[in-house]
């Protein structure tokens, strides 16, 4: 039997959200586990003149990086999580006016994508290099991490402590490129499950996966 293959692109506000990529595929191997998951990052920085309106950034998405699924990503921030969604769904309605006809998904994390990160302290560890290392990697209870203020500033305090450098040392540490990591060395994200912005990505995405009929054998 020849495995099938689903595509899906990411297109999101800034470089630090590639690090969604780990946690949406693996969401998509639980739900089509016959499938050959093919994740893509919409990496529109390096263009002349890139958009800077989202219904820009989905059409040339679209456009640079074919695929059978659009996952649109915006952090709620100071948002509530259900108008973030209803303003993403208003910019794919008018891309569908364009003829971009993409079946897509939001993925609206409550505050930043970050709180999804702290869920696993080694993989904090392992992100920075020192994945035997001794100091203490306190993570934010699950029930708390929709609560966080700012949890990127908490990924980035523990990374920091997680490395063990000195504070001359800490000051050549790209933190944002060990956070992107942290992603990569989680194998299990079903913790997320009870996030409540977690529950409706996955809803939302197997409405999606029946609707296109993914899951018929």
């Amino acid at each position: 039997m020849t495995e099938k293959t689903l595509r899906y692109t990411l297109t999101s506000d800034g470089s630090s959200d590639a690090a969604l990529l780990p946690v949406l595929t693996w969401l998509l191997e639980i739900h089509l586990p016959d499938y050959a998951i093919q994740p893509m990052w919409a990496d529109l920085r390096g263009l002349y003149n890139p958009p800077n309106d989202l219904l820009g950034k989905i059409m040339l998405s679209i456009d640079l990086y074919p695929c059978d699924l659009l996952l649109v990503h915006r952090d709620a921030e100071k948002q509530s999580h259900e108008l973030r969604i209803s303003q993403i769904k208003d910019e794919l309605k008018r891309a569908v006016e364009r003829g971009y006809t993409l079946p897509a998904i939001c993925v609206v994390p409550i505050r930043m994508q970050e709180a999804w990160l702290l869920i696993e302290p080694q993989a904090i560890r392992d992100a920075v290099g020192n994945s035997n290392g001794r100091q203490p990697i306190e993570l934010p209870h699950i029930s708390r991490l929709e609560d966080l203020p700012d949890p990127k500033e908490i990924l980035y305090q523990l990374l920091k402590d997680a490395s063990g450098l000195s504070s001359h040392r800490l000051t050549r540490f790209n933190v944002g490129e060990k956070a992107r990591r942290v992603a990569e060395f989680i194998q299990n994200f079903s913790t997320l499950r009870r996030l409540s912005a977690f529950q409706a990505l996955e809803l939302e995405l197997q409405e999606t996966i029946e609707e296109q009929g993914w899951n018929i054998v």
